[in-house]
């Protein structure tokens, strides 16, 4: 049972309005960890300008303070998930309360914006590298042209004569130890100053990479979990409650066969963990 849902129950009513202050005190904790800062950023096309922008360092280690003064409970570290633009702080945990079990999941949301550092060094990298790719543009597209051409060429001179075309290339993209070996029989072929030229391009890319910032943005509202799942931006604070039968858990219980002893420890264990989440 997801506290929240409805229920004409006076005690999972009881549960909701204290659930209710557990997620408003955990969006007034993140909206001042998420406390916006300005920062300068430099973007592809050189200009310098200023950003929004936040510390996750901050919710990290405040979720972690949560969890580590949970006595009893079983806690899931903190974790970061990392796709692409988009990132996910989060925390779960749970606890039983005879055959009840009360588990919680908070985490933040946000989304990533990349940048390069407001630095001269930016420039002169794009530069160096736009000449290098306009001097190597010409051989490159040679290269790929002939390639194919080129494969097959070396592919019989290797004694590979027997064989179509579609069988050739079967046997240099299966194998992997051979198509190294021709892909450096290729390397050879090309120009000493290709060569160093592509060297040098690759050291750029990898310094310009070296180069780039990241900056955050989220939005202080509270979401559901499938809101969390379609990629939007927030928090989320959840508490469900399962009756335990049989080692499997069960969503649906009827709250009136619960002791008044249950009923007041899961209460009280609620409230320990809106006394960590408050706390600085």
């Amino acid at each position: 049972m997801r506290l929240g849902s409805r229920s004409p129950d006076e005690f999972i009513q009881l549960l909701n309005k204290k659930n209710e202050e557990i997620q408003q005190d955990f969006l007034s904790k993140i909206i001042e960890k998420t406390k916006i800062i300005s920062t300068k950023a430099m973007m592809g096309d050189s200009t310098i300008t200023e950003q929004k922008t936040f510390d996750p360092s901050q919710v990290t280690n405040y979720l972690e303070n949560i969890i580590q003064k949970l006595e009893d409970w079983s806690i899931q570290n903190v974790s970061i998930t990392n796709n692409e633009d988009l990132r996910r702080i989060f925390t779960k945990f749970e606890i039983t309360e005879g055959n009840y079990l009360i588990s919680g999941h908070l985490s933040l949301q946000f989304h990533v914006l990349l940048f390069y550092k407001p630095v001269q060094r930016v420039i002169d990298c794009q530069k160096e590298l736009a000449e290098i790719i306009d001097k190597t543009k010409k051989q490159e597209e040679d290269l790929s042209n002939n390639s194919d051409q080129f494969v097959l060429e070396k592919l019989k001179e290797m004694g590979y004569k027997d064989f179509d075309h579609q069988k050739l290339f079967e046997i240099f993209y299966e194998d992997e130890e051979f198509s190294k070996k021709i892909y450096a029989e290729i390397e050879e072929e090309s120009s000493q100053e290709f060569k160093k030229l592509t060297e040098k391009k690759n050291e750029l890319i990898k310094e310009l990479d070296s180069l780039l910032i990241e900056t955050y943005q989220t939005s202080s509202v509270l979401i559901d979990d499938s809101k969390l799942v379609s990629g939007e931006e927030g928090c989320l604070c959840t508490i469900d409650i399962e009756f335990i039968k049989n080692n499997n858990r069960e969503g649906l219980f009827d709250p009136r066969k619960m002791s008044n002893t249950v009923k007041d420890n899961i209460l009280k264990k609620l409230e320990q963990l809106q006394e960590q989440i408050n706390l600085k």
